[in-house]
């Protein structure tokens, strides 16, 4: 049986084409945080299919590929090196 929050179709597959919340899930992250990303840019727009509003796996991939590293070296407090 599958998880009531599993992407895949009965047929075993995961389709190409999300809805929001799909997305969001795809992503890790909360649908409300998911639609920010996407006004910002960071996340790709949807795409259509007459009145079906979806994303596309691949663009999902290629934004989150292009989402920043955490960058643990940073965290030092930038003024500890003044004085």
């Amino acid at each position: 049986m599958q998880p009531a929050n599993d992407n895949r179709h009965s047929h075993g597959f995961m389709p190409r084409g999300l809805s929001r919340v799909q997305a969001a899930f795809y992503f890790g992250i909360s649908p409300s945080l998911f639609d920010d990303l996407v006004r910002e840019g960071r996340a790709p727009s949807p795409r259509t299919i007459n009145t079906r509003t979806i994303w596309d796996v691949r663009d999902l991939d290629a934004a989150f590929d292009s989402l920043p590293y955490r960058n643990t070296v940073s965290d030092a407090n930038p003024w500890d090196d003044a004085a």
